[in-house]
Parts: structure tokens; sequence; C-alpha cells
């Protein structure tokens, strides 16, 4: 039904991390952290202030954040375009449970698989992933 996600549980679909630190204060981090990591900033959602200007507000904070790495975006589309429609790559940031902030981004492991072995390229790909795993454990320290 999914294509290459063959269950339906929520952790297989992403990478998540919980935090004690205020919201606030992680936000205001996100910009100089992932840049530190080397990624480009290419957009940021206050989710919670978009849809309540649609007359949907929501109790909870969410932000969402749209960064790249273009040397491996280009590489990855040029030899797996149906990658598209997953980037550039994003991060959530999120209240939950009575003021918990949690952390989280898609798990990329599903579609790394599809990536062909030889060439570096999974390798690529794969490095960047888990560099941006550290970048989100390191936001909800």
């Amino acid at each position: 039904m999914f294509g290459f996600f063959k269950k339906s549980n929520n952790n297989d679909f992403t990478f998540s991390v919980s935090s004690n630190v205020p919201i606030e204060q992680i936000v205001e981090s996100v910009p100089a952290k992932i840049w530190s990591y080397g990624f480009t900033l290419l957009q940021t959602y206050d989710y919670h202030e978009i849809v309540a200007s649609k007359g949907f507000p929501i109790e909870g904070k969410v932000f969402v954040y749209e960064i790249c790495k273009a040397k491996v975006a280009s590489s990855i589309l040029e030899v797996k375009p149906d990658f598209a429609p997953f980037m550039p790559c994003r991060i959530a940031i999120y209240e939950k449970d009575s003021g918990l902030c949690t952390i989280s981004m898609p798990n990329m492991v599903p579609m790394l698989s599809t990536l062909p072995r030889d060439g570096g390229l999974y390798d690529e790909a794969n490095e960047l992933y888990q560099v941006l795993k550290v970048l989100v454990r390191e936001l909800a320290a």
C-alpha cells in the first residue's frame, strides 16, 4: 500500500527524540545548529500559526524546518528522481504531553535501502541520515 513502507506503525515512519527543554529554546537554536552541520535552511513553517489563521487553532506549537545538503540531494536525484517528493529533508519540533517537546524527522532507512550499494551514493546518503539523527539528538539535549 505504501510502496517501500511495509508497516503502518508510526515508529517505522519517524525517528523521534523527546526533550524536557522548552520548545522556544529548541527553536531558537535550530538555525545555528543546522548551519553547523553544513545544511542550508530552506524554509520554516510555524504550523500552529498557519492552521490557526485558517480557523483551526491547535493547543500546542508545531514547527517544521526544510533543510538541504545540495550536493547529496543532487547525487540522489541523478540516480533516483523518485526521491523528489521526499525532499528536502524535514525536521519537526512539536509540543506534546504536558510541555514535553518532540524533535522528529522521517525514518530514511526504507528509502535508502532502495539506493544502489555501488558507487558510494548509498554510503553518502546514509551518512547524511546519521548526521541528521545526531542533529536531532543535539537539538533535544
